[in-house]
């Protein structure tokens, strides 16, 4: 029987393994509400190198808290990012792979790859009628073959990829994701069209697919751009995958994922639009949220908790510069606007709390601090047990912010709200 992802699912990523039962509590929550919103843990390799950790921890993390909880539905472990550099160390504890071909756009195929791809996808050509777009796409040839130069060969890529797990774990023991959002320039309409025909002649079984939207989706904080340009390409992409699934025989499960999807807020009733209109699924990868509901639940307990939360944003402030590169390109942050950290070490809990928790109605959110935050947890990992510990220390008052910030802020409003 093959592996099979449900209609909804939602990427509950974990820098430091700690918070399963809090996040599948979210996912508990859903389903008494009549909306089952399948859990994948997700890290990707660059998280567990800078935490220590390993793959299976991630593994040993969801099955706890399955256990823990009494969990029936299904639920997943995502090797998140994957390529053929890094892939051998999922493999055996991972059933969700998120192939990651975005590094090999622009690369030239073979000489004679993007004339015998035209050849065999004639279809693709001129008027290009989809169901549930106004107009047609008119794409002509050298439209084609320019979209066909820049993706095929990272395609192609993600075949090589999916096969070498398939080798190794068997086909169908597992789920694949081709992840093309790492890029600078969104995918239009035609060119997801396009990637989707080149992905079934590779004969890989997508069951999900994240392309690169128009706008910035950067960690931590919601979504900057044209929330009204956002719904109509996501409409048009979810139109795309139903056609590509009639055209080409891909998966009926074949949905759209959307990454940095955490505290996009302003594009989650366009999304439940257009997926209500289509009647379609989706995969929402939320996976930095959780460290920082940990850093606000160490906040709210005070004492130890606070103090700790107090150090991390100091360390971070002082290395912000070599925590900011590796994100240069999904962070926004004003220098200017973060607080510094002797005034930071004065604060109160309410005034740290408001300044880290995403609620833009509080005038004293600063998405600047948040954002820094966001890509500090490497402070975290560095402190090691003395932050491990105080997360137990705290475990009630993290859980409480991991379950509500899941459900309240992602869920429900995506997922549950009619």
């Amino acid at each position: 029987m093959t592996m099979r992802l449900d209609k909804y699912s939602i990427g509950v990523g974990d820098r430091f393994a700690r918070q399963g039962a809090a996040q599948l509590a979210a996912c508990q929550q859903a389903a008494k509400h009549g909306v089952d919103v399948i859990p994948v843990w997700n890290k990707s390799w660059r998280e567990h190198r800078i935490t220590g950790s390993e793959p299976a921890s991630v593994r040993s993390e969801a099955d706890t808290a399955v256990r823990e909880l009494q969990w029936t539905r299904p639920w997943f472990v995502d090797a998140d990012h994957i390529n053929l550099e890094n892939v051998d160390h999922f493999v055996a504890c991972s059933d969700f792979f998120t192939v990651d071909v975005a590094d090999y756009i622009g690369r030239s195929p073979d000489d004679d790859a993007v004339d015998t791809f035209l050849a065999r996808h004639g279809e693709l050509i001129g008027r290009v009628e989809v169901t549930g777009i106004g107009q047609p796409f008119e794409i002509a040839r050298d439209t084609a073959a320019r979209a066909a130069s820049k993706y095929l060969f990272a395609v192609q890529e993600a075949g090589r990829i999916y096969r070498h797990i398939a080798q190794r774990k068997g086909p169908g023991t597992f789920v694949t994701e081709v992840s093309m959002d790492e890029t600078d320039t969104p995918q239009t309409p035609p060119e997801l069209l396009l990637i989707l025909a080149a992905i079934a002649d590779e004969g890989i079984p997508v069951q999900t697919i994240a392309p690169k939207f128009s706008g910035r989706f950067n960690k931590g904080v919601d979504y900057v751009g044209d929330a009204g340009q956002f719904e109509r390409e996501f409409t048009a992409h979810l139109a795309v995958i139903a056609h590509a699934r009639r055209s080409y025989g891909l998966p009926q499960n074949l949905k759209l994922s959307v990454h940095s999807g955490s505290d996009k807020f302003s594009i989650y009733a366009p999304m439940r639009r257009a997926l209500r209109r289509f009647d379609a699924g989706v995969h929402l990868k939320t996976a930095g949220t959780t460290w920082l509901e940990e850093l606000i639940g160490l906040a709210e307990a005070g004492g130890d908790g606070l103090a700790m939360a107090k150090e991390i944003y100091a360390r971070a402030w002082e290395r912000r510069e070599e925590l900011c590169a590796p994100y240069a390109t999904v962070i926004d942050i004003d220098p200017a606007r973060l607080p510094r950290p002797d005034d930071v070490r004065a604060w109160s809990r309410d005034q740290y709390v408001s300044a880290l928790r995403h609620d833009t109605s509080n005038p004293g959110f600063n998405p600047n601090l948040r954002q820094l935050l966001h890509v500090g947890y490497r402070i975290a990992a560095e402190l090691g047990d003395r932050y491990l510990g105080l997360l137990a220390a705290c475990r009630d008052s993290i859980s409480r912010n991991v379950t509500g910030n899941l459900y309240d802020r992602h869920i429900e409003p995506l997922f549950v709200r009619e």
